[in-house]
């Protein structure tokens, strides 16, 4: 197992972004590059920072304020009667934590949420509070290595399910195009500017390449 891998494996996976990395596995990947300290991840707190110091044989130092400060667990909470709907909410969960629809009241199922704050800056309505489990437990006594393993197979899932999502847009806004480009002669019968069937034509096969050049990337 890789030094990374091991890493990922000793955090918390709030997925939090407080380490100032995108995920957990980011911030493993910077610390074996020696671009992030073993002291910014504050849902790990003391011992999370003792376990990647043993992993990386640094010297144990306390957590970066400047990332937060180690706290006991909590889990977000919505106030019904004040949501909106809108969605915003569910889209910066990293864990799917959040269940509804477009303009019908949302929910938090406790169990998967991490505690990770990113919905509240993302609620237009400021109806997301945070409530604590323990008060007399932080860091990785208030949590378990089994939420820990729960969460990051939520994320994968969710990020595996986001990359799907956005290949199958796409590949719609693909064949569109397509078949916009092979239809232009009929949505241009008529015409006599031929600059401007040029320019729409140039318009389609650009956003075509562009989309080919996302799938590239992506593959």
């Amino acid at each position: 197992m890789s030094l990374v891998e091991q890493l990922n494996n000793a955090l918390p996976q709030t997925q939090c972004t407080r380490c100032g990395y995108p995920d957990c596995q980011r911030y493993a990947e910077a610390i074996v590059l020696g671009e992030a300290d073993i002291n910014q991840c504050p849902p790990g707190g003391t011992e999370g920072v003792e376990r990647l110091a043993a992993l990386t044989g640094q010297p144990v130092r306390p957590l970066n304020p400047e990332n937060g400060l180690e706290g006991p667990r909590t889990i977000a909470i919505i106030d019904e009667d004040w949501c909106i709907g809108c969605t915003l909410c569910i889209a910066a969960c990293p864990t799917d934590a959040i269940v509804g629809a477009n303009k019908r009241m949302h929910t938090v199922v406790e169990p998967y949420c991490t505690g990770c704050e990113l919905c509240i800056p993302a609620c237009p309505v400021d109806c997301i509070s945070l409530e604590p489990i323990d008060l007399n437990l932080s860091g990785w006594a208030s949590w378990p290595q089994e939420l820990a393993d729960l969460a990051r197979q939520r994320y994968d899932a969710r990020t595996a399910r986001l990359q799907r999502e956005a290949v199958e847009h796409d590949e719609r806004l693909q064949a569109k195009a397509v078949k916009k480009l092979a239809d232009l002669p009929t949505h241009t019968k008529g015409t006599e500017h031929a600059p401007e069937v040029d320019r729409k034509r140039a318009i389609i096969e650009a956003a075509l390449a562009k989309a080919k050049a996302r799938q590239a990337t992506k593959a």
